[in-house]
């Protein structure tokens, strides 16, 4: 028996910059990814509750690029803000960032969003 996952809209916070993005798991990317330390992100797992897929948190299990269909991050820096979009992995920084560092060219409009909150996060049809 097959899942049947929803979609979110993830918009932009307060001083955010990036998305909007429309998260849509399916059976291969069914993974919500919080690498944010200290768990999972409750970010993480409402999208994981909107959306039926599952939440793991990065740092303690390893999940496969081709598995997540949305990153949670917490980066103001340059590393972790860069890697999942040149993975092409939809990015959410809960921090109001913008494209920065030696990654920054792989960080656009379609695949990234920051300065998100819960009230950013609306199931759609």
């Amino acid at each position: 028996m097959s899942t049947k996952y929803k979609k979110v809209k993830i918009t932009k916070g307060n001083r955010g910059w990036g998305g909007p993005l429309i998260i849509a798991p399916d059976e291969n990317k069914n993974v919500i990814c919080s690498v944010t330390g200290g768990g999972i992100h409750p970010l993480a797992q409402r999208v994981a509750d909107l959306t039926g897929a599952e939440a793991v948190d990065g740092f303690k299990k390893g999940v496969p690029f081709e598995k997540m269909a949305l990153v949670v991050i917490d980066c103001g820096g340059t590393a972790r803000i860069g890697v999942y979009p040149m993975k092409k992995v939809p990015t959410v920084d809960i921090y109001p960032t913008n494209p920065t560092g030696p990654l920054a060219h792989f960080i656009t409009e379609d695949i990234f969003v920051s300065g998100v909150k819960e009230e950013d996060i609306q199931l759609i049809d």
